[in-house]
Protein backbone atom coordinates (compact mmCIF):
# COMPACT_ATOMS: atom_id res chain seq x y z
CA UNK A 1 0.00 0.00 0.00
CA UNK A 2 1.13 3.55 -0.68
CA UNK A 3 -0.73 6.52 0.78
CA UNK A 4 -1.48 9.89 -0.79
CA UNK A 5 0.31 11.61 2.11
CA UNK A 6 3.35 9.42 1.47
CA UNK A 7 3.31 10.37 -2.21
CA UNK A 8 3.31 14.07 -1.37
CA UNK A 9 6.15 13.71 1.13
CA UNK A 10 8.29 11.66 -1.26
CA UNK A 11 7.79 14.25 -3.94
CA UNK A 12 9.45 16.64 -1.52
CA UNK A 13 12.52 14.66 -0.38
CA UNK A 14 -11.21 -15.79 18.06
CA UNK A 15 -13.67 -14.31 20.56
CA UNK A 16 -12.42 -11.61 22.85
CA UNK A 17 -13.19 -11.94 26.54
CA UNK A 18 -13.26 -9.26 29.24
CA UNK A 19 -9.49 -9.27 29.54
CA UNK A 20 -8.91 -8.95 25.79
CA UNK A 21 -7.71 -12.55 25.38
CA UNK A 22 -9.03 -14.81 22.65
CA UNK A 23 -11.48 -17.35 24.02
CA UNK A 24 -10.76 -20.97 23.14
CA UNK A 25 -13.24 -22.77 20.91
CA UNK A 26 -14.59 -26.16 21.91
CA UNK A 27 -13.09 -29.38 20.51
CA UNK A 28 -15.86 -29.61 17.88
CA UNK A 29 -16.21 -25.90 17.03
CA UNK A 30 -13.81 -23.92 14.88
CA UNK A 31 -12.41 -20.85 16.64
CA UNK A 32 -14.00 -17.54 15.57
CA UNK A 33 -10.58 -15.90 15.35
CA UNK A 34 -6.91 -16.80 15.11
CA UNK A 35 -5.54 -14.41 17.71
CA UNK A 36 -3.61 -11.97 15.55
CA UNK A 37 -2.08 -9.49 18.02
CA UNK A 38 -3.86 -6.58 16.32
CA UNK A 39 -7.02 -8.22 14.94
CA UNK A 40 -7.72 -11.29 17.09
CA UNK A 41 -11.09 -12.07 15.46
CA UNK A 42 -9.70 -12.13 11.92
CA UNK A 43 -9.71 -15.60 10.40
CA UNK A 44 -11.24 -18.76 11.77
CA UNK A 45 -10.05 -22.09 13.11
CA UNK A 46 -10.88 -25.65 12.15
CA UNK A 47 -10.36 -25.61 8.40
CA UNK A 48 -8.04 -24.63 5.56
CA UNK A 49 -9.52 -23.06 2.42
CA UNK A 50 -8.22 -24.32 -0.91
CA UNK A 51 -10.35 -22.36 -3.41
CA UNK A 52 -12.97 -19.59 -3.63
CA UNK A 53 -15.44 -19.61 -6.52
CA UNK A 54 -17.63 -16.49 -6.66
CA UNK A 55 -20.64 -15.97 -8.94
CA UNK A 56 -21.80 -12.36 -8.60
CA UNK A 57 -24.28 -10.02 -10.24
CA UNK A 58 -23.96 -6.29 -9.63
CA UNK A 59 -26.36 -3.59 -10.84
CA UNK A 60 -24.72 -0.13 -10.69
CA UNK A 61 -27.94 1.98 -10.67
CA UNK A 62 -29.44 0.18 -7.68
CA UNK A 63 -26.10 -0.86 -6.13
CA UNK A 64 -27.55 -4.32 -5.61
CA UNK A 65 -25.19 -7.27 -5.27
CA UNK A 66 -26.37 -10.87 -5.57
CA UNK A 67 -23.82 -13.57 -4.96
CA UNK A 68 -23.13 -17.24 -4.56
CA UNK A 69 -19.81 -18.06 -2.92
CA UNK A 70 -18.52 -21.62 -3.11
CA UNK A 71 -15.69 -22.36 -0.70
CA UNK A 72 -13.67 -25.56 -1.03
CA UNK A 73 -11.83 -26.38 2.18
CA UNK A 74 -10.32 -29.18 4.26
CA UNK A 75 -11.24 -29.61 7.91
CA UNK A 76 -8.35 -29.66 10.38
CA UNK A 77 -10.44 -30.90 13.33
CA UNK A 78 -13.89 -32.41 13.92
CA UNK A 79 -16.44 -29.68 13.24
CA UNK A 80 -20.02 -29.41 14.39
CA UNK A 81 -19.86 -25.69 13.64
CA UNK A 82 -17.41 -23.23 12.13
CA UNK A 83 -17.20 -19.56 11.24
CA UNK A 84 -16.68 -17.53 8.10
CA UNK A 85 -15.82 -13.84 8.08
CA UNK A 86 -18.53 -11.80 6.34
CA UNK A 87 -20.03 -8.30 6.54
CA UNK A 88 -21.89 -8.08 3.24
CA UNK A 89 -25.57 -8.15 2.22
CA UNK A 90 -28.10 -10.51 3.78
CA UNK A 91 -27.42 -14.24 3.64
CA UNK A 92 -30.35 -16.20 2.24
CA UNK A 93 -29.09 -19.80 2.30
CA UNK A 94 -26.06 -21.91 3.25
CA UNK A 95 -25.25 -25.48 2.31
CA UNK A 96 -22.38 -27.74 3.36
CA UNK A 97 -21.63 -30.62 1.01
CA UNK A 98 -24.93 -29.78 -0.76
CA UNK A 99 -26.97 -30.29 2.40
CA UNK A 100 -28.83 -27.39 4.05
CA UNK A 101 -26.94 -25.88 6.96
CA UNK A 102 -28.04 -23.63 9.78
CA UNK A 103 -26.37 -20.23 9.96
CA UNK A 104 -26.25 -17.20 12.21
CA UNK A 105 -24.60 -13.80 11.85
CA UNK A 106 -22.99 -12.45 14.99
CA UNK A 107 -20.28 -10.10 16.14
CA UNK A 108 -18.65 -7.64 13.80
CA UNK A 109 -18.07 -10.02 10.89
CA UNK A 110 -18.90 -13.58 11.92
CA UNK A 111 -21.10 -15.99 9.97
CA UNK A 112 -21.46 -19.16 12.06
CA UNK A 113 -22.36 -22.26 10.06
CA UNK A 114 -23.72 -25.48 11.57
CA UNK A 115 -23.65 -28.37 9.06
CA UNK A 116 -26.43 -30.94 9.04
CA UNK A 117 -23.74 -33.62 9.44
CA UNK A 118 -20.54 -32.99 11.44
CA UNK A 119 -17.32 -32.72 9.46
CA UNK A 120 -14.50 -35.18 10.05
CA UNK A 121 -10.88 -34.01 10.33
CA UNK A 122 -8.69 -34.21 7.26
CA UNK A 123 -11.53 -34.46 4.76
CA UNK A 124 -12.48 -31.95 2.06
CA UNK A 125 -15.83 -30.18 2.22
CA UNK A 126 -17.66 -27.48 0.28
CA UNK A 127 -19.63 -24.56 1.68
CA UNK A 128 -22.01 -22.59 -0.52
CA UNK A 129 -23.34 -19.24 0.69
CA UNK A 130 -26.04 -17.30 -1.14
CA UNK A 131 -26.55 -13.63 -0.36
CA UNK A 132 -27.97 -10.45 -1.82
CA UNK A 133 -28.96 -6.85 -1.22
CA UNK A 134 -27.80 -3.29 -1.59
CA UNK A 135 -24.15 -2.69 -0.75
CA UNK A 136 -23.16 0.21 1.48
CA UNK A 137 -20.12 2.41 1.01
CA UNK A 138 -17.20 2.08 3.38
CA UNK A 139 -14.50 3.90 1.46
CA UNK A 140 -11.02 2.64 2.19
CA UNK A 141 -12.26 -0.49 3.98
CA UNK A 142 -14.75 -2.01 1.54
CA UNK A 143 -17.03 -0.69 -1.19
CA UNK A 144 -16.31 2.70 -2.74
CA UNK A 145 -18.62 4.29 -5.31
CA UNK A 146 -17.17 6.10 -8.34
CA UNK A 147 -18.22 9.47 -9.83
CA UNK A 148 -19.61 7.76 -12.93
CA UNK A 149 -21.81 5.34 -11.00
CA UNK A 150 -19.48 2.35 -10.76
CA UNK A 151 -18.02 0.74 -7.67
CA UNK A 152 -14.93 -1.08 -6.44
CA UNK A 153 -13.68 -2.79 -3.28
CA UNK A 154 -10.40 -1.77 -1.64
CA UNK A 155 -8.93 -1.85 1.84
CA UNK A 156 -6.09 -3.13 4.00
CA UNK A 157 -6.11 -5.05 6.25
CA UNK A 158 -9.85 -5.58 5.68
CA UNK A 159 -12.21 -5.26 2.73
CA UNK A 160 -13.01 -8.71 1.34
CA UNK A 161 -15.69 -9.42 3.95
CA UNK A 162 -17.82 -6.66 2.38
CA UNK A 163 -18.37 -8.68 -0.80
CA UNK A 164 -17.90 -12.40 -0.05
CA UNK A 165 -17.57 -14.78 2.93
CA UNK A 166 -14.07 -16.09 3.55
CA UNK A 167 -11.41 -17.07 6.05
CA UNK A 168 -10.07 -13.55 6.34
CA UNK A 169 -6.53 -14.13 7.52
CA UNK A 170 -3.12 -13.83 5.82
CA UNK A 171 -2.45 -17.37 7.08
CA UNK A 172 -4.99 -19.05 4.78
CA UNK A 173 -4.24 -18.39 1.12
CA UNK A 174 -6.37 -19.96 -1.60
CA UNK A 175 -6.85 -19.84 -5.35
CA UNK A 176 -9.66 -17.65 -6.58
CA UNK A 177 -12.24 -17.50 -9.39
CA UNK A 178 -14.69 -14.65 -9.98
CA UNK A 179 -17.58 -14.59 -12.45
CA UNK A 180 -19.30 -11.22 -12.39
CA UNK A 181 -22.37 -10.20 -14.38
CA UNK A 182 -23.13 -6.53 -15.01
CA UNK A 183 -25.23 -4.55 -17.52
CA UNK A 184 -23.62 -4.78 -20.96
CA UNK A 185 -22.41 -1.16 -21.02
CA UNK A 186 -20.25 -1.81 -17.92
CA UNK A 187 -17.00 -3.71 -17.47
CA UNK A 188 -15.46 -5.69 -14.62
CA UNK A 189 -11.81 -5.69 -13.52
CA UNK A 190 -10.28 -8.03 -10.94
CA UNK A 191 -7.14 -10.01 -10.20
CA UNK A 192 -5.57 -12.89 -12.12
CA UNK A 193 -6.28 -13.68 -15.76
CA UNK A 194 -9.41 -12.60 -17.57
CA UNK A 195 -10.51 -15.92 -19.07
CA UNK A 196 -13.95 -14.97 -20.42
CA UNK A 197 -15.92 -11.87 -21.39
CA UNK A 198 -19.28 -12.80 -22.89
CA UNK A 199 -22.36 -10.76 -23.74
CA UNK A 200 -25.84 -12.25 -23.61
CA UNK A 201 -28.74 -9.92 -24.30
CA UNK A 202 -28.28 -6.88 -22.09
CA UNK A 203 -25.75 -8.48 -19.72
CA UNK A 204 -22.00 -9.00 -19.70
CA UNK A 205 -20.34 -11.80 -17.71
CA UNK A 206 -16.60 -11.58 -17.06
CA UNK A 207 -14.50 -14.37 -15.53
CA UNK A 208 -11.22 -13.78 -13.70
CA UNK A 209 -9.03 -16.61 -12.40
CA UNK A 210 -6.11 -16.50 -9.97
CA UNK A 211 -4.13 -19.71 -10.25
CA UNK A 212 -1.69 -18.80 -7.49
CA UNK A 213 -3.02 -18.56 -3.90
CA UNK A 214 -4.12 -15.17 -2.64
CA UNK A 215 -5.09 -13.50 0.65
CA UNK A 216 -8.53 -11.90 0.98
CA UNK A 217 -7.48 -8.23 1.18
CA UNK A 218 -5.47 -8.72 -2.03
CA UNK A 219 -8.62 -9.58 -4.01
CA UNK A 220 -10.89 -6.98 -5.56
CA UNK A 221 -13.82 -6.42 -7.87
CA UNK A 222 -14.20 -3.15 -9.78
CA UNK A 223 -17.16 -2.20 -11.97
CA UNK A 224 -16.85 0.81 -14.25
CA UNK A 225 -16.82 1.83 -17.89
CA UNK A 226 -13.25 0.63 -18.20
CA UNK A 227 -11.03 0.69 -21.23
CA UNK A 228 -8.15 -1.77 -21.35
CA UNK A 229 -4.51 -1.86 -22.38
CA UNK A 230 -3.33 -5.32 -23.44
CA UNK A 231 0.44 -5.95 -23.40
CA UNK A 232 2.86 -8.85 -23.06
CA UNK A 233 6.24 -9.25 -21.46
CA UNK A 234 9.09 -10.54 -23.57
CA UNK A 235 8.52 -14.01 -22.07
CA UNK A 236 4.86 -13.94 -23.13
CA UNK A 237 3.31 -13.13 -19.74
CA UNK A 238 0.02 -11.29 -20.44
CA UNK A 239 -0.34 -7.80 -18.96
CA UNK A 240 -3.85 -6.35 -18.84
CA UNK A 241 -4.54 -2.92 -17.39
CA UNK A 242 -7.89 -1.19 -16.83
CA UNK A 243 -8.63 2.54 -16.86
CA UNK A 244 -11.72 4.24 -15.46
CA UNK A 245 -13.12 7.07 -17.64
CA UNK A 246 -11.25 9.78 -15.75
CA UNK A 247 -7.96 7.83 -15.62
CA UNK A 248 -7.23 7.21 -19.28
CA UNK A 249 -4.22 9.53 -19.11
CA UNK A 250 -2.48 6.85 -17.03
CA UNK A 251 -1.78 4.53 -19.97
CA UNK A 252 1.79 5.82 -20.13
CA UNK A 253 2.45 4.52 -16.62
CA UNK A 254 1.13 1.06 -17.48
CA UNK A 255 3.26 0.88 -20.62
CA UNK A 256 6.25 0.86 -18.26
CA UNK A 257 5.03 -2.20 -16.35
CA UNK A 258 7.17 -4.65 -18.41
CA UNK A 259 10.26 -2.54 -17.64
CA UNK A 260 9.41 -2.36 -13.93
CA UNK A 261 8.84 -6.10 -13.63
CA UNK A 262 12.15 -6.77 -15.39
CA UNK A 263 13.85 -4.42 -12.92
CA UNK A 264 12.27 -6.12 -9.91
CA UNK A 265 13.15 -9.58 -11.21
CA UNK A 266 16.82 -8.65 -11.16
CA UNK A 267 16.49 -7.90 -7.46
CA UNK A 268 14.03 -10.50 -6.20
CA UNK A 269 13.99 -13.42 -8.62
CA UNK A 270 11.36 -14.53 -11.16
CA UNK A 271 8.04 -12.71 -11.21
CA UNK A 272 5.82 -14.92 -9.02
CA UNK A 273 2.53 -14.76 -10.99
CA UNK A 274 1.26 -15.59 -14.46
CA UNK A 275 -0.18 -12.16 -15.29
CA UNK A 276 0.15 -8.51 -14.30
CA UNK A 277 -1.30 -5.08 -14.94
CA UNK A 278 -3.13 -2.39 -13.01
CA UNK A 279 -6.56 -0.90 -12.32
CA UNK A 280 -6.50 2.90 -12.52
CA UNK A 281 -9.39 4.57 -10.73
CA UNK A 282 -10.81 8.07 -11.08
CA UNK A 283 -12.15 8.19 -7.52
CA UNK A 284 -10.69 9.96 -4.52
CA UNK A 285 -8.79 7.35 -2.50
CA UNK A 286 -6.12 7.99 0.14
CA UNK A 287 -4.05 5.00 -0.93
CA UNK A 288 -3.10 2.74 -3.79
CA UNK A 289 -3.17 -0.99 -3.03
CA UNK A 290 -1.15 -3.97 -4.23
CA UNK A 291 -4.11 -6.22 -5.10
CA UNK A 292 -2.51 -9.39 -6.44
CA UNK A 293 -1.25 -9.18 -10.04
CA UNK A 294 -3.28 -6.04 -10.73
CA UNK A 295 -2.89 -3.19 -8.20
CA UNK A 296 -5.55 -0.56 -7.62
CA UNK A 297 -4.25 2.95 -8.28
CA UNK A 298 -5.69 6.20 -6.94
CA UNK A 299 -5.78 9.21 -9.32
CA UNK A 300 -2.63 10.68 -7.75
CA UNK A 301 -0.55 7.56 -8.51
CA UNK A 302 2.78 8.21 -10.24
CA UNK A 303 5.74 6.13 -11.42
CA UNK A 304 7.03 5.76 -7.85
CA UNK A 305 3.64 4.35 -6.86
CA UNK A 306 3.66 1.79 -9.66
CA UNK A 307 7.17 0.63 -8.75
CA UNK A 308 6.10 0.39 -5.10
CA UNK A 309 2.99 -1.72 -5.81
CA UNK A 310 4.80 -4.01 -8.25
CA UNK A 311 7.50 -4.63 -5.64
CA UNK A 312 4.68 -5.77 -3.36
CA UNK A 313 3.96 -8.64 -5.75
CA UNK A 314 7.03 -10.25 -4.18
CA UNK A 315 6.95 -8.57 -0.75
CA UNK A 316 3.42 -8.96 0.58
CA UNK A 317 1.72 -11.01 -2.13
CA UNK A 318 3.94 -13.99 -2.98
CA UNK A 319 5.38 -13.88 0.56
CA UNK A 320 2.90 -12.57 3.13
CA UNK A 321 3.31 -11.56 6.75
CA UNK A 322 2.38 -14.02 9.51
CA UNK A 323 0.74 -11.35 11.65
CA UNK A 324 0.07 -7.66 11.16
CA UNK A 325 2.89 -6.78 13.57
CA UNK A 326 5.19 -7.96 10.72
CA UNK A 327 4.03 -5.19 8.34
CA UNK A 328 7.63 -4.12 7.70
CA UNK A 329 8.04 -7.29 5.66
CA UNK A 330 5.68 -5.70 3.13
CA UNK A 331 6.13 -1.97 3.32
CA UNK A 332 9.81 -1.60 4.17
CA UNK A 333 10.80 -3.56 1.07
CA UNK A 334 8.32 -1.98 -1.32
CA UNK A 335 9.29 1.51 -0.17
CA UNK A 336 13.03 0.78 -0.40
CA UNK A 337 12.58 -0.59 -3.92
CA UNK A 338 10.68 2.47 -5.17
CA UNK A 339 12.37 5.23 -3.19
CA UNK A 340 16.04 4.19 -3.32
CA UNK A 341 16.75 1.19 -5.56
CA UNK A 342 14.79 2.44 -8.57
CA UNK A 343 16.44 5.89 -8.75
CA UNK A 344 19.81 4.35 -7.96
CA UNK A 345 19.69 1.73 -10.69
CA UNK A 346 17.71 3.51 -13.40
CA UNK A 347 18.94 7.09 -13.00
CA UNK A 348 22.35 6.69 -11.37
CA UNK A 349 21.33 8.51 -8.18
CA UNK A 350 23.70 7.90 -5.27
CA UNK A 351 21.80 5.72 -2.77
CA UNK A 352 24.00 6.76 0.14
CA UNK A 353 23.27 10.41 -0.65
CA UNK A 354 19.51 9.72 -0.67
CA UNK A 355 19.86 7.97 2.67
CA UNK A 356 21.88 10.78 4.24
CA UNK A 357 19.53 13.46 2.91
CA UNK A 358 16.58 11.69 4.49
CA UNK A 359 18.38 11.39 7.83
CA UNK A 360 19.29 15.08 7.73
CA UNK A 361 15.73 16.10 6.95
CA UNK A 362 14.22 13.97 9.72
CA UNK A 363 16.50 14.96 12.56
CA UNK A 364 16.53 13.27 15.96
CA UNK A 365 12.98 14.02 17.12
CA UNK A 366 10.96 12.89 14.12
CA UNK A 367 7.87 10.83 14.88
CA UNK A 368 9.12 7.94 12.78
CA UNK A 369 11.74 7.16 15.44
CA UNK A 370 9.05 6.88 18.12
CA UNK A 371 7.08 4.08 16.46
CA UNK A 372 9.01 0.81 16.00
CA UNK A 373 9.16 -0.91 12.64
CA UNK A 374 8.40 -4.26 14.24
CA UNK A 375 5.11 -4.29 16.15
CA UNK A 376 4.16 -0.64 15.57
CA UNK A 377 0.71 -1.21 17.13
CA UNK A 378 -2.81 -1.67 15.80
CA UNK A 379 -3.89 1.31 13.76
CA UNK A 380 -0.28 2.50 13.37
CA UNK A 381 0.83 -0.07 10.78
CA UNK A 382 0.68 2.32 7.84
CA UNK A 383 2.63 5.32 9.05
CA UNK A 384 6.35 5.69 9.83
CA UNK A 385 7.03 2.25 8.34
CA UNK A 386 7.12 3.93 4.92
CA UNK A 387 9.87 6.37 5.89
CA UNK A 388 11.89 4.51 8.52
CA UNK A 389 11.62 1.26 6.55
CA UNK A 390 13.78 2.28 3.56
CA UNK A 391 16.34 3.76 5.92
CA UNK A 392 16.50 0.51 7.89
CA UNK A 393 17.08 -1.55 4.76
CA UNK A 394 19.74 0.77 3.42
CA UNK A 395 21.57 0.69 6.75
CA UNK A 396 21.31 -3.12 6.72
CA UNK A 397 22.72 -3.16 3.20
CA UNK A 398 25.69 -1.10 4.41
CA UNK A 399 26.15 -3.37 7.43
CA UNK A 400 26.33 -6.65 5.49
CA UNK A 401 27.54 -5.36 2.12
CA UNK A 402 25.90 -5.47 -1.29
CA UNK A 403 26.94 -9.02 -2.11
CA UNK A 404 25.28 -10.50 0.99
CA UNK A 405 22.29 -8.15 0.93
CA UNK A 406 21.27 -8.63 -2.68
CA UNK A 407 21.87 -12.38 -2.58
CA UNK A 408 19.73 -12.75 0.55
CA UNK A 409 16.59 -11.10 -0.87
CA UNK A 410 15.72 -13.61 -3.63
CA UNK A 411 16.87 -16.53 -1.48
CA UNK A 412 14.55 -15.51 1.35
CA UNK A 413 11.62 -15.02 -1.03
CA UNK A 414 12.19 -18.39 -2.68
CA UNK A 415 12.28 -20.11 0.70
CA UNK A 416 8.84 -18.70 1.65
CA UNK A 417 7.23 -18.52 -1.80
CA UNK A 418 3.40 -18.46 -1.77
CA UNK A 419 3.45 -18.77 1.99
CA UNK A 420 4.04 -16.62 5.05
CA UNK A 421 7.04 -15.21 6.85
CA UNK A 422 7.79 -12.90 9.75
CA UNK A 423 10.35 -10.23 10.48
CA UNK A 424 11.92 -12.70 12.91
CA UNK A 425 12.37 -15.08 9.97
CA UNK A 426 14.04 -12.35 7.94
CA UNK A 427 16.33 -11.36 10.79
CA UNK A 428 17.45 -14.94 11.33
CA UNK A 429 17.94 -15.50 7.61
CA UNK A 430 20.14 -12.45 7.10
CA UNK A 431 22.12 -13.24 10.26
CA UNK A 432 22.81 -16.72 8.85
CA UNK A 433 24.41 -15.14 5.78
CA UNK A 434 27.01 -13.02 7.60
CA UNK A 435 29.60 -13.42 10.35
CA UNK A 436 28.76 -9.97 11.68
CA UNK A 437 26.63 -9.97 14.83
CA UNK A 438 23.51 -8.02 13.89
CA UNK A 439 21.70 -8.32 17.23
CA UNK A 440 22.21 -4.72 18.29
CA UNK A 441 21.57 -3.42 14.79
CA UNK A 442 18.21 -5.19 14.44
CA UNK A 443 17.15 -4.24 17.95
CA UNK A 444 17.89 -0.56 17.37
CA UNK A 445 16.23 -0.35 13.96
CA UNK A 446 13.24 -2.66 14.40
CA UNK A 447 12.37 -2.40 18.09
CA UNK A 448 13.81 0.92 19.19
CA UNK A 449 11.70 4.03 19.76
CA UNK A 450 14.50 6.55 19.29
CA UNK A 451 16.87 7.34 16.45
CA UNK A 452 19.41 4.49 16.21
CA UNK A 453 22.89 5.31 17.50
CA UNK A 454 25.55 6.35 14.99
CA UNK A 455 27.12 2.89 14.83
CA UNK A 456 23.86 1.53 13.41
CA UNK A 457 22.98 4.58 11.31
CA UNK A 458 26.37 4.40 9.60
CA UNK A 459 27.70 0.87 10.13
CA UNK A 460 31.24 0.23 8.98
CA UNK A 461 31.42 -1.54 5.65
CA UNK A 462 32.37 -5.24 5.87
CA UNK A 463 34.51 -4.97 2.78
CA UNK A 464 34.40 -3.77 -0.82
CA UNK A 465 30.84 -3.31 -2.05
CA UNK A 466 30.16 -5.23 -5.21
Amino acid sequence: MRSAVLGAMLAGVLLVGPGGAVAQAGPFTGAPGLGDPYYPLDGNGGYDVRHYDLDLAYDPPSRRLDGTARIDAVSTQPLRAFNLDYQGPAVTAVTVNRLPAAFERNGEHELTVTPLLPLLPGLPFTVEVRYGGEVTENAGAGWTFTPGGGAFVAGEPHAATSWYPLNDTPLDKATFTLRATVPVEWQVASIGRRTADTVTGGSRTVTWESREPVVGYLTTVAVDRFTFLDQRRADGTPLLSAFAPGARDKTGLERRVPEIIDFAEQLFGPYPFDTAGGIHLDTDLPFSLETQTRPLYAPWADLNTVVHEIAHQWWGNAVTLRSWSDICLHECFAAYTADILWPERTAGVDADALYQAALDELGDGAEIWQIPLYDPGAGREFGPVYYRGPLFLHALRRAVGDRVFFAALPEFLARHAYGNASMADFRAFVQSRTDRDLTGFFTAWLEGTTRPPAEYLHPAQPGPRG
